[in-house]
């Protein structure tokens, strides 16, 4: 799942261009964005972060770069996959 502060109709797009097979949700107010530490702010470098949640709700992994997609979705499956093979 990934969650931005972009608009419903915009993530769609972004979901079509890139051809992702995960939800998308838009967090327009940011109230997420803050739960999470995540509050882009327009005076510092913005941030991009990953966090990779395990079913039982523990965060296993806190990815960060913000010009880097790939690093954030091979760093996330690195983790995921070392825990299927727990």
């Amino acid at each position: 799942m990934g969650i931005s502060s972009d608009d419903a109709a915009t993530q769609a797009a972004f979901a079509d261009e890139h051809d992702l097979d995960f939800t998308l949700l838009s967090d327009p107010d940011q109230k997420v964005a803050r739960q999470f530490g995540a509050k882009r702010v327009a005076t510092r470098l913005d941030k991009r972060l990953t966090f990779v949640i395990d079913t039982n709700r523990t965060l296993l992994a806190q990815i960060t770069s913000e010009k880097d997609m790939k690093r954030h979705a091979d760093e996330a499956l690195e983790v995921l996959r070392s825990r299927s093979a727990d």
